[in-house]
């Protein structure tokens, strides 16, 4: 039988922060395998680790409906399982988006921590007809965006929409057609639609509706956060290096906070803890 590991991403409480299911010996499991197997666990995804050598592995990432290239809570999750197993150092997780390096530490509690460097950031404009569809299925208006964090379709492994909320209230109140953002978001190669709220100059809050993987909202979004850091980078929203501090799942009732670096170049680095869940 197939050991399933379960863990919380991105905080120190098994109550809090995105759930990831991890499976460290993936080798002999085929592709419908790993996704009945995700299903089943049915967490916004599942990572499936193949060692390929001392600290490298392949990774497969799948949501309870489709694999997606990249995970960034998983890989948290994933890099966390295995430094309690083997000790902290340096990994490299090889996704279907490209070789992510993984350094693995512990924190100032003596807790272990995770970070990625995403593959090379890049964004490109939303089409008018598509924001017009995206914002209908939000029940959004125009009116409420942030004109300061222009929507632009990001990338660090996998495709974001990135849509900014100019109060929090409106961030707060996320009620959405789940059927019709699926449809335009399989359309377009997005996995995720990622609304954010400024909170001040380099902290954020963001919510992630997923419906593509069926899942109303991810908790915490690794690869979310580092197209997101990319993208400030690119428009001049941010001056680099600098660290951002995005809390997300608070209105889930599952708190979870991301540190992202944005050095002046490269990847975008991902921070953050992850814990064992109970059963």
């Amino acid at each position: 039988m197939t050991e399933v590991l379960r863990y919380a991403a991105f905080t120190t409480d098994p109550a809090a922060g995105n759930p990831a299911g991890v499976v460290l010996d993936a080798g002999r499991l085929s592709d419908p395998e790993m996704q009945a197997i995700a299903a089943d666990v049915g967490y916004s995804e599942t990572a499936f680790l193949t060692a390929t050598g001392p600290g490298e592995f392949d990774v497969r990432y799948f949501s309870p409906q489709a694999e997606v290239p990249f995970c960034g809570h998983a890989t948290i999750a994933s890099a966390v399982a295995v430094a309690e197993r083997t000790g902290t150092g340096d990994l490299v997780f090889r996704t279907r988006a490209g070789a992510v390096p993984v350094a693995t530490a512990r924190d100032a509690d003596g807790r272990p921590t995770a970070t990625l460097t995403s593959v090379a950031p890049s964004d490109a404009p939303v089409a008018p007809d598509d924001l017009a569809e995206a914002l209908a299925t939000l029940g959004w208006a125009a009116a409420e965006l942030d004109p300061s964090l222009p929507p632009r379709v990001a990338y660090a492994g996998a495709h974001h929409l990135i849509l900014a909320a100019a109060t929090r209230e409106r961030l707060a109140a996320l009620d959405y057609d789940f059927d019709r953002l699926r449809d335009l978001m399989r359309r377009r190669d997005w996995t995720t639609v990622a609304l954010v709220w400024r909170a001040s100059g380099t902290r954020f809050d963001v919510r992630n509706p997923f419906p593509v993987g069926g899942v109303v909202e991810d908790p915490a979004t690794g690869a979310a956060a580092a197209a997101f850091g990319g993208y400030l980078r690119t428009h001049g929203l941010v001056e680099p290096p600098t660290t951002l501090h995005l809390q997300q799942g608070a209105d889930l009732g599952r708190p979870g906070l991301l540190v992202v670096d944005v050095p002046a170049g490269g990847g975008i680095r991902v921070t953050g803890n992850a814990v064992v869940m109970p059963g």
